[in-house]
């Protein structure tokens, strides 16, 4: 199904955010942010002037490159069955944290990579276990660079008109890949189109996944794909500490989301925000 038939479930979903918006900050207080305590700031909390967006040089706080495939191996995490998806983090420091999904696709997916690891950020990249399946050598980067990957399914249908053992066929399958290619299986899964039930949250906890949706879409999925300047605009406009971007690095056309990223990046540090990752609390 095409995502603009989509669109009113996405409405819904995000006009829904204020009632879940406690739950799902409530659902959060259990996850930590990557580097907590925080870390200082990356410059001041004002917002840079003219000219002022230059790269920034590498800091100390980069993970540095893992050995072998991938993350260490763990031992699963005992995960509980929600009833919403978490839709923010805890407010942390001015954090925030950047997701691409539909991916990885060897079109834009490197560009976004080059332009994160240029600016000494971490990302989470939720799969479709079809296309890591194709391009394993992308999850492999992801690891390295220290980006959280999750489940997006295998091939990125609407949940919710799928069977029980359907929806565990496409978890399972893309949890296989990903352990496989990344190193370590995934903790997180996010529902294509924002589509969830009951039957998600029950068989992604029975994987070990934590569902995590968004505060903020940066509309790229849009058909016609925007420009970089609406795209930089949603994100711009939508940051604040605890918030959660939603863009895509495959599923169409995305060569506005690789050039707008290399805009409202170095405009949100400046700023003052931290971009990172979250990650979970053992039980």
């Amino acid at each position: 199904m095409k995502k603009d038939q989509l669109l009113s479930r996405r409405r819904l979903l995000l006009a829904g955010a204020a009632v879940l918006g406690a739950a799902g900050a409530a659902g959060a207080a259990g996850l930590l942010l990557e580097d907590d305590p925080v870390r200082p700031a990356r410059g001041a909390l004002a917002a840079p002037g003219p000219g002022a967006r230059a790269p920034h040089r590498p800091s100390t706080f980069r993970l540095r490159p893992m050995t072998g495939s991938g993350p260490a191996r763990r031992t699963p995490v005992r995960t509980a069955v929600r009833r919403e998806p978490i839709l923010r983090m805890p407010d942390r420091g001015r954090s925030m944290v950047l997701t691409f999904d539909d991916g990885p696709d060897p079109r834009y997916t490197p560009g976004i990579l080059r332009t994160l690891r240029e600016y000494d950020v971490r990302a989470m990249f939720f799969v479709c276990g079809g296309m890591a399946a194709d391009h394993k050598d992308l999850l492999r980067e992801m690891a390295d660079d220290g980006h959280i990957v999750g489940n997006h399914t295998w091939t990125h249908p609407l949940l919710t008109r799928l069977t029980r053992p359907g929806i565990r066929s496409e978890m399972e399958r893309t949890c296989e890949i990903v352990q496989d290619a990344y190193g370590e299986a995934p903790l997180w899964f996010r529902a294509p189109y924002g589509a969830w039930n009951r039957a998600t949250f029950e068989l992604g906890a029975e994987l070990g996944m934590e569902p995590l949706a968004w505060t903020v879409d940066s509309g790229d999925w849009t058909t016609p794909p925007p420009d970089a300047k609406a795209i930089v605009g949603q994100v711009e406009g939508g940051a604040a500490p605890g918030v959660i971007v939603l863009s895509h690095d495959a599923g169409g056309d995305r060569t506005q989301t690789v050039a707008a990223l290399r805009d409202y990046l170095p405009f949100l540090l400046d700023a003052g925000y931290h971009l990172t990752v979250p990650r979970r609390r053992s039980t």
